[in-house]
């Protein structure tokens, strides 16, 4: 696969592995936020290189790397996580259906090139380094497509500014929804508590009290806290969900040593122990204004122990950490009653046939109007009062 160069300065190179380009000057393109951490954990080049050394991305698994990068006299300017698909698993932003209508009229789908973090459905830059900038990376992207015969390009899960962009660079904009959980100046738990209608606050105390009955303590560990055992429990954990829940796990078990070696400070591993063993489990990952939680599993069934793990302790850790938003994955209405709303997310198509990119482009708009619609409908089902607590109703409580 090639890119071709763009005048006698700037040269734009397609890289086979994330260690082809120094991290220093990769992070580099990514300002860290507060506390000197990364806003977007997945796009830094420890999470990447983590991918690649442990065989989750790379020959055979239908994620080939490809990242873009754009340099002037030497100097990383802009880039951009490139995969080459053989397939459309591990997206999130499924485009199964385009796939099919593409190949059922005689054309090949495969290999698609997307910019995106493998397996990982969370929002964040795509397009690195200068604003300014994104619009060589848009059209370099586009021809590195063209030129090399392939049917489209796909920029999953980026941020709303890098949409516009790429829609004024001729892009097709998609919008789909997930559910995340915002601070508005609670203080903690006790505080969000009260912004909820009474009904759901006891639901949600009650469920609380049901998942810390397992008969057994929750453990939140991040950092030095972490050891080896933490993993190899929570491998299991990840394998049962996967199995279960699409078939076969992305992740190896190679993964979970990398991130452990290179990524502890960036982990939160909320771990449910009973007589001090691990029996359920969710993995997070740490921004700089957000917690990202990732996979959940366990080896044992107690009510309400995935909402309290997955969900309530987020918030209890995002809270007490100045953390202002929890994202918890992809999909799930069930999360709206627990006080993650409906949320716009944002990814960026190419079709190289123009007459299959009108196409796509009509059956977009109406998917974005039927998405709103949705959203709409789903936020009056939240679990916010409107009003402030009749004082009947806090004595009550």
């Amino acid at each position: 696969m090639t890119a071709s160069a763009r005048g006698p300065r700037v040269q734009i190179a397609l890289h086979d592995s994330i260690t082809e380009i120094a991290a220093a000057d990769w992070d580099a393109l990514s300002p860290p936020g507060r506390d000197g951490r990364p806003r977007d954990p997945f796009t830094t080049h420890r999470f990447l290189a983590a991918l690649e050394r442990s065989g989750s991305v790379g020959p055979g698994t239908g994620w080939e790397a490809k990242h873009l990068s754009v340099r002037q006299d030497g100097r990383l300017l802009a880039a951009m996580p490139l995969y080459a698909k053989g397939h459309s698993q591990g997206e999130y932003v499924f485009d199964h259906a385009f796939a099919d209508a593409w190949q059922r009229a005689g054309g090949q789908y495969y290999p698609k090139l997307q910019a995106a973090v493998p397996f990982t459905p969370a929002t964040g830059p795509r397009l690195l380094g200068d604003p300014a900038l994104r619009p060589i990376l848009l059209r370099a992207l586009r021809e590195v497509t063209e030129g090399n015969g392939l049917s489209s390009a796909h920029i999953t899960f980026c941020t709303a500014d890098e949409a516009a962009a790429g829609t004024r660079e001729g892009y097709l904009h998609r919008v789909t929804q997930q559910f995340h959980w915002h601070d508005a100046g609670y203080g903690d738990f006790t505080g969000f508590l009260a912004a909820l209608s009474s009904r759901k606050r006891k639901t949600i105390r009650r469920e609380r009290a049901q998942a810390q009955d397992f008969g057994g303590d929750i453990v939140a560990l991040t950092g030095t806290a972490l050891q080896p055992a933490h993993w190899e429990a929570f491998w299991r954990f990840y394998q049962d969900t996967g199995h279960r829940k699409w078939g076969r796990p992305y992740l190896t078990r190679a993964f979970f040593d990398e991130v452990h070696r290179t990524m502890a400070d960036d982990i939160l591993l909320v771990l449910a122990l009973r007589d001090g063993r691990p029996v359920a489990g969710a993995l997070n990952f740490i921004g700089a204004d957000t917690l990202f939680g990732r996979y959940w599993g366990c080896i044992e069934d107690h009510p309400c122990l995935h909402f309290e793990l997955c969900y309530y302790q987020a918030i209890d850790w995002a809270l007490a950490h100045g953390l202002s938003r929890v994202e918890a994955g992809a999909q799930g209405e069930h999360k709206v009653a627990r006080g993650y709303l409906p949320a716009e997310i944002h990814s960026l198509h190419w079709f190289a046939d123009p007459r299959f990119r009108e196409a796509v482009a009509d059956y977009l708009r109406a998917e974005a109007a039927a998405v709103g619609e949705e959203m709409h409908l789903l936020e009056s089902y939240g679990p916010f009062r409107r009003g402030p607590i009749p004082e009947e109703e806090e004595e009550r409580e």
